[in-house]
């Protein structure tokens, strides 16, 4: 998002965060710190920034921390350090993919082996419409990520609800979701989960006037061979440019929704590790005071 849209909605989804009871830690990496939560300040500088700030996969992280840079993470970079300080939930647009053409050119995201190791749930609307969704969804099951779809049974695409593509899971709450988190957290599966979010039906831009922006910024990609994690942010300005700013209008209603919705499932997942926890307590206690009588 450009400037100062990236900001309004940077402040607007950690509001939505609060407001929902949960909170908010935007991750970035400033000056060679990374930095897990971000004042007033620092999101305004990481915002003004923009596209001057690298864009930090898993493979980055340690050059943008040695020569003291700064790096605006992706999906892989953000699990990483989410991890690392026990944030079990991580919200954001949506995740990278296999890319078209990907069987030839191995163009694969780190994100989809991040989720495959990194025990953190990730919340988002689908994978990028602009990749390969069939197969970014059969790399996920080789990785072994857990994917589930919220209150479909269809994986989202993004700009659109439906990318006929079917999910193993569907979850129909909040509470659902920190069901499936806690059991595979519980199990000690050392993957991570992603979850679907629809985008919501009164944001949903036209999949056909889309589809067909993203046929013509994928050839006009191919034709200036840009290539690499330089790709997405072209194709996604590109249609953005192409669809009069539709694109642009429904990425950001679909990341405050995600941002409720993650907030909710965090919550819920607090709440019921608290009762859990109460639980146990209070079984642990029963059990001392049996052996206390029979004394």
């Amino acid at each position: 998002m450009p400037y100062p849209q990236n900001l309004q909605t940077a402040r607007e989804v950690e509001s939505i965060i609060k407001e929902n009871g949960a909170v908010p830690a935007t991750i970035a990496i400033l000056d060679g710190v990374p930095h897990i939560g971000l004042n007033n300040v620092d999101l305004e500088r990481l915002a003004i920034l923009g596209k001057k700030a690298q864009k930090t996969a898993r493979r980055d992280i340690p050059c943008i921390i040695a020569t003291r840079g700064n790096g605006a993470t992706t999906v892989s970079a953000t699990m990483f350090f989410a991890s690392k300080v026990g944030i079990p939930v991580f919200v954001t647009g949506g995740i990278g993919g296999v890319h078209r053409h990907g069987e030839h050119t191995m163009d694969i995201s780190s994100d989809l082996t991040e989720l495959g190791r990194t025990p953190v749930a990730v919340i988002s609307a689908g994978v990028k419409s602009i990749l390969d969704i069939p197969r970014t969804l059969e790399y996920l099951e080789t990785q072994g990520v857990t994917v589930a779809a919220y209150k479909t049974q269809e994986f989202p695409a993004f700009f659109t609800e439906s990318s006929g593509c079917k999910v193993p899971c569907r979850l129909d709450s909040p509470e659902d979701c920190a069901q499936l988190i806690e059991a595979s957290l519980k199990l000690e599966l050392g993957s991570g989960i992603l979850i679907g979010v629809p985008i919501p039906k009164e944001h949903e831009a036209s999949g056909n006037l889309i589809e067909s922006a993203i046929s013509r910024a994928l050839k006009e990609a191919e034709d200036n061979n840009v290539t690499g994690n330089a790709a997405t942010p072209f194709l996604l300005a590109r249609v953005n440019e192409l669809t009069g700013g539709s694109s642009l209008v429904a990425n950001i209603a679909l990341v405050k929704h995600n941002a409720l919705i993650g907030a909710k499932i965090a919550v819920a997942l607090a709440n019921l590790r608290h009762t859990s926890y109460n639980g146990h307590v209070k079984s642990a206690s029963r059990g001392v005071g049996a052996l206390k009588s029979a004394l």
